[in-house]
């Protein structure tokens, strides 16, 4: 997913002057306070701040404001206007040379948490864009799908594992409104995809944390036409929602509490939990339990199921002795080789040969995660390269690309609830580049795993929008999967 503010339509005609019509560069909604910074140059003259507004759905916010709006939400497909004050406003088709540069915090990503009642640190995502751009009115069209597709071949009673996808997959696609909801779930069905439907809630849910009635009719609708089946509904924990503190204790139960009764509302078993915090899980867990629900907390890169942070959340759970306690498996914390995807994002953003294989060197060694992006940073800037130039990806290359041993997922295959197949790409052969596929699909056979895998491309977060239809990698992916159980039956 391009790392961007703007694209090629985004510069719009405006009574004031001009404005900008702005993309959430993430791929999860956000709250408006996560706008830690905005900054604008236009034909080569800098914008003062007092001469930009932020409208989001008719209400207007000075820059300065935006800290403050830790309750408003900047949904993934809304595209917000960023009003430039101009005494004489740009005219249709018009070329003017945009630079925009922009920092957000990502709220769920908690690096440190606050001490003494201050904000923890978390990860940034820098924005730093150039583009010449036409003034227009209208959003760009999508591209036409390939659809001729053959029909996969039909699950069996002795097929090992149910094979789905999060829609997480369609991000990119999703956030530039390729698709409403319905129509990714449709085109998920033409392709031959499911039964297995995961969502995660920050990005798909546009009144999110709170799941409405309309979303509900609109989910059981597409549901029913298709014969899909809920697999997994992602909770996230927003600790930095707030610019000035972290969560409190109540306020982690509160939201919890609200995304369990809208996963129960959509008809889920399962919520993939993002914290495991002893006081919080023991607060939770009697709300699962009148809901009935699977909490399953991921386990996802760097860490595998014997990391220190996930033997702490193994005792917990021995403690606690509930079924209802297990995990979600990330197939990113068992990777062999950094992902070509994520390579040639950075070659992209300006990394050479040499500063690619020192990445790579550095992330297959043993040091804590930590250690690892702060070794790399130094690298870059010894050779006087800018890490913002990276976007986050300084930091998420690291984050997102675990090197543990697919055999240490049998340490917990009991505990197992779901499986998040995370994927990156899938290579002429078949196989998926960076991922042996075969052996995690023998040593989840031979554990005796039975549940959903939940194609998760992960490609959207390095490749440009267009350049890969995520839903048929995802279709081949299943295909390597459904060969791969067989070839062990």
């Amino acid at each position: 997913m391009p790392n961007g503010l703007i694209s090629d339509d985004s510069l719009r005609q405006h009574p004031e002057g001009f404005a900008l019509a702005l993309t959430i560069p993430w791929y999860r909604s956000l709250w408006l306070s996560s706008v830690v910074k905005l900054e604008l140059t236009v034909d080569g003259e800098e914008i003062p701040q007092e001469d930009l507004t932020f409208e989001l759905e008719g209400t207007r916010y000075a820059l300065d404001q935006l800290a403050g709006q830790s309750d408003v939400l900047w949904f993934l497909q809304q595209h917000p206007l960023l009003i430039v004050r101009r005494a004489t406003p740009f005219a249709l088709g018009e070329t003017h040379k945009v630079a925009i540069v922009g920092e957000l915090r990502l709220p769920y990503m908690q690096i440190m948490p606050g001490t003494d009642g201050g904000p923890g640190m978390y990860v940034p995502n820098h924005v730093r864009q150039t583009l010449s751009l036409t003034v227009t009115d209208r959003d760009a069209p999508a591209p036409a799908l390939v659809s001729d597709f053959a029909a996969p071949p039909p699950a069996t009673d002795d097929d090992p594992f149910k094979l789905g996808l999060t829609l997480y997959s369609a991000s990119a696609e999703f956030r530039a409104g390729w698709y409403d909801f319905d129509g990714l779930l449709d085109r998920v069905a033409e392709l031959g995809i499911g039964p297995g439907i995961e969502i995660v809630a920050s990005q798909m849910i546009p009144t999110y944390p709170v799941v409405s009635d309309e979303f509900v009719s609109t989910w059981r609708a597409a549901f029913d036409r298709h014969g899909f089946d809920a697999s997994s509904f992602g909770a996230n924990l927003d600790m930095g929602k707030r610019r000035d503190r972290d969560m409190t204790a109540d306020e982690e139960f509160e939201v919890s509490e609200l995304l369990f009764r809208g996963a129960k509302k959509l008809g889920f078993p399962l919520v993939r939990i993002q914290s495991a915090k002893p006081d919080l899980l023991r607060r939770l867990l009697p709300i699962a339990e009148e809901l009935d629900l699977v909490l399953a907390y991921e386990i996802h890169a760097p860490m595998g199921p014997n990391a220190p942070e996930i033997m702490k959340v193994r005792e917990l759970y021995d403690a606690l002795d509930s079924p209802l306690l297990g995990f979600v498996a990330d197939f990113s914390s068992t990777m062999h080789s950094m992902s070509p995807t994520l390579l040639r994002a950075v070659r992209r953003a300006g990394l050479d040969d040499e500063a690619v294989d020192r990445l790579q060197q550095i992330w297959a060694t043993d040091a804590p995660m930590r250690e690892r992006q702060e070794e790399f940073i130094g690298y870059l800037r010894g050779r006087e390269f800018d890490p913002g130039r990276l976007g986050s990806f300084a930091h998420l290359a690291f984050n997102m690309h675990g090197h543990v041993d697919p055999k240490e997922w049998g340490d917990i295959m009991p505990q197992i609830k779901h499986v998040h197949a995370k994927f990156y790409d899938i290579d002429e052969s078949g196989q998926e580049p960076a991922i042996d596929y075969p052996e995690l699909v023998r040593v989840f056979v031979e554990g005796g795993y039975r549940g959903y895998w939940s194609s998760e491309w992960e490609g959207h977060a390095f490749a440009e929008l267009g350049e890969v239809d995520p839903l048929v990698l995802v279709r081949r992916q299943h295909d390597l999967i459904r060969a791969s159980m067989r070839a062990l039956a």
